[in-house]
C-alpha cells in the first residue's frame, strides 16, 4: 500500500512539473494579448471585405497568430521582417497601429503604404517590417539581400524571412538558400507550412512533404516546429538567432501551422475536411495560452475577457480611423516610384 502512494505521488509530482509553465507570467500575457490583437483584427478585416469596404486580395492569418507572436518574442527590436502577402498579423506583433494597417486596406491615405499597397503590400519601416510580398517567393532573395546588409555592415541583427508551403517549389527559394548558406547570412527562413498552397495540399505538390528538410541540401541547419504552440517557436527562433549572432549562418524552420479560413476571401476551402478544420480548431494557440494563464492564476476568466474587450475596441478604433480618413490624392500616382522628377521624358 506504501509503495502504491509513493508511485502516485511521485507520479503527481512528475505531472506538476511537465505542467509546470516555460515562460513568465508577463510572456503569457503578452502573447494572449497579441494574438488576441490578430485574431480579432482578421475577423474584422473578413466581415468588412464582405461589406466590400476592404477590395482587392485579402489573405487571413486565423489560426496562424502563434508563429508571428512566437517569433517577435524571442528576438529584439532592431532585428528585421519579411514576408508574403498574408501579412497583416506581423506588423501588428511587431507593433505597428491597427489604425495604420485597417487605413492600409481601406486604400486610405493614411495606411502605412499610403494607400497604394492594400492587403498585400503592408510596410512599416518604425518596427523593421520589410514588407509583405504580393509575387509567391519574391521576398525569399530579398530576405538573403536584407540579411546580408546586415552582416556587412556588422549589425549584430537578423532578418526573419517568411513565407507559404508553396513558396518552396519556387527556384529563388533554393538560389537564396545556397547563398546564405555560402556566405553564412544571419537569416532565418520560416516556411509556415499550413497545409495548403491556395487549394492544393503540400501531398500533391512534392514527393518530399517534411520540407524543412529541403535545407538539407545546403547542410542548413532545419527542424519542424510544431507552430500551434507559441512556446514552440519562441524556442525554436531563438536557438535560431544564437546561431545567426554567432556567425554561424541561416537556419530553416518548418512551422507547421494551420489556417483556419482559406486562402483568401474568395476560397471557400472545400478542398478539406469539416473533420480536420475542427480537430485543428481544438489545438487553437490563442485557447492553449489562455489555458496556461488560467491554470497558473495569472488572471481570472474575467481579467482575460476585459483584454478581449479591450482588443476590440482597438480594432473598432482602427475601423473607425480608416472610415475617416481619406483616399490619397491621385497626383500620389507619380510619388514613391523609381524616376527622377526632373526626367526630360515625363509629360505634364
Amino acid at each position: 500500500m506504501a509503495d502504491t502512494k509513493e508511485k502516485a505521488k511521485a507520479k503527481s509530482a512528475k505531472a506538476k512539473v511537465q505542467a509546470e509553465p516555460k515562460f513568465s507570467k508577463e510572456t503569457y500575457m503578452q502573447w494572449f494579448e497579441s494574438m488576441k490583437l490578430m485574431r480579432r483584427f482578421e475577423e474584422k478585416a473578413g466581415q468588412l471585405y464582405g461589406q466590400q469596404k476592404i477590395k482587392g486580395f485579402c489573405h487571413l492569418y486565423i489560426g496562424q497568430e502563434a508563429c508571428a507572436a512566437g517569433a517577435v518574442s524571442a528576438l529584439t527590436k532592431d532585428d528585421k521582417w519579411i514576408t508574403a502577402y498574408r501579412d497583416h498579423a506581423h506588423p501588428l506583433a511587431l507593433g505597428t497601429d491597427p489604425g495604420a494597417v485597417m487605413a492600409e486596406l481601406f486604400a486610405k491615405a493614411t495606411g502605412c503604404s499610403k494607400g497604394k499597397g492594400g492587403s498585400m503590400h503592408i510596410f512599416d519601416k518604425e518596427v523593421n517590417f520589410m514588407g509583405g510580398h504580393g509575387i509567391v517567393g519574391a521576398q525569399v532573395p530579398m530576405g538573403a539581400g536584407i540579411a546580408f546588409a546586415e552582416k556587412y555592415n556588422k549589425t549584430g541583427n537578423l532578418c526573419v524571412c517568411s513565407m507559404g508551403d508553396g513558396a518552396v517549389r519556387q527556384g529563388a527559394f533554393h538560389e537564396a538558400l545556397n547563398m546564405a548558406m555560402t556566405w553564412k547570412l544571419p537569416v532565418i527562413f520560416v516556411i509556415e507550412n499550413n497545409g495548403y498552397a491556395m487549394g492544393t495540399s503540400v501531398q500533391r505538390t512534392s514527393n518530399v512533404t517534411d520540407l524543412y528538410t529541403l535545407g538539407e541540401a545546403y547542410d542548413m541547419p532545419s527542424e519542424p516546429v510544431n507552430a500551434m504552440s507559441v512556446e514552440d517557436v519562441h524556442e525554436a527562433v531563438a536557438r535560431a538567432a544564437e546561431r545567426a549572432r554567432a556567425g554561424e549562418g541561416p537556419t530553416l524552420l518548418e512551422f507547421r501551422t494551420y489556417r483556419y479560413k482559406g486562402h483568401s476571401m474568395s476560397d471557400p476551402a472545400k478542398y478539406r475536411t469539416k473533420e480536420e478544420l475542427e480537430d485543428y480548431k481544438g489545438k487553437d494557440p490563442i485557447e492553449a495560452v489562455r489555458a496556461t494563464i488560467l491554470e497558473n492564476n495569472w488572471a481570472t476568466e474575467e481579467e482575460l475577457e476585459q483584454i478581449d474587450e479591450q482588443v476590440k475596441q482597438r480594432v473598432a478604433d482602427a475601423v473607425q480611423f480608416a472610415e475617416d480618413s481619406p483616399y490619397p490624392d491621385p497626383s500620389e500616382l507619380y510619388t514613391d516610384i523609381y524616376v527622377e522628377s526632373d526626367y526630360p521624358y515625363i509629360m505634364d
